[in-house]
């Protein structure tokens, strides 16, 4: 039975569209960012309010990943009623949990508890998606991307676990391909993959402003380097991924000036941590953000053809 917290458990669902519908050559592409991955709860509650699922692929990376399951799953609210409610609970995020379990944020608790008993996901209608759903993990032998997809819940959920499990601060996720952890080291936003892949064009989710800049974390990097010496090409993506992270925005921006990518991003500098969102009110707002920013952009989005 579902927490009163919680409500009913199946938050309110937005008007269905047809299953299996024909392509649009529009996909959706969602950063991570842990705990800013409220502001994209926002913009896929729009979405969802507004029955905008004309995707065929949605690509999840971290915080996007988990983001995704609940849009594909048409569950208005879910993603910002967890955070909020769960938000001081010791066995959802922080140190406790670490230090308990191996994880930030802790998986038992949230990939098993908090989905099938406090507020249930709702497996049957992800089952019924027309979408096809693709998430990021990082390879710790090869320090590249692996595009894991994500074809049926709960058999899959360790793929979304591996996309959104954080360095340092998780364990390492083992599956028949490969030992993984997040996918943002070595793909954060994955525009590129997807219109490799066939997109024509795509939507395209930050967590971060415009202006935001990743710079090195060299005290990071060196615990890094004693933690995962067995993983040379991993800790190299790991150096490399500032660099790596604010080309790709750059290479984002281009493609929004082609007219190929359509962005949702922050209206400005997110002080919500990765791991912490300091308090609901900071939360909320980064919520109401998201909500306001999909608004702003749902014609553009609906010219796509999504």
């Amino acid at each position: 039975m579902a927490l009163g917290i919680f409500g009913k458990g199946k938050a309110e669902k937005a008007e269905q569209n047809s299953v299996g519908a024909p392509r649009t050559g529009v996909d959706l592409v969602l950063e991570g960012g842990g705990m800013r991955g409220v502001f994209t709860s926002g913009v896929l509650d729009v979405l969802m309010e507004r029955g905008v699922y004309g995707f065929d692929t949605v690509w999840g990376v971290s915080a996007g990943a988990l983001n995704a399951t609940s849009y594909l799953s048409r569950q208005i609210g879910r993603c910002i009623r967890e955070n909020l409610a769960l938000r001081d609970d010791p066995r959802f995020m922080g140190l406790k949990s670490l230090a308990k379990t191996g994880d930030i944020a802790g998986a038992d608790f949230l990939y098993h508890e908090v989905q099938d008993e406090m507020d249930p996901f709702d497996y049957e209608t992800f089952a019924q998606r027309r979408s096809r759903l693709m998430v990021v993990a990082s390879s710790l032998a090869f320090g590249t991307p692996a595009y894991l997809e994500v074809k049926s819940l709960p058999e899959d959920i360790d793929k979304v676990r591996a996309s959104a499990s954080l360095p340092m601060l998780s364990r390492v996720v083992e599956l028949e391909e490969g030992r993984f952890l997040d996918g943002g080291t070595t793909d954060s936003v994955p525009v590129e993959r997807a219109l490799e892949e066939g997109a024509e064009t795509a939507v395209v989710v930050l967590t971060q402003a415009r202006d935001y800049v990743k710079k090195a974390t060299p005290e990071i990097q060196a615990l890094a380097d004693r933690r995962y010496a067995s993983y040379p090409y991993y800790l190299e993506a790991m150096r490399s991924r500032p660099e790596r992270y604010n080309a790709q925005r750059e290479r984002i921006w281009e493609l929004e000036r082609e007219g190929r990518v359509v962005i949702v991003a922050p209206s400005k500098p997110v002080t919500v941590g990765s791991t912490s969102g300091s308090d609901g009110e900071g939360l909320l707002r980064l919520y109401l953000d998201g909500r306001r920013q999909a608004t702003e952009a749902l014609d553009a989005i609906r010219s796509l053809g999504a």
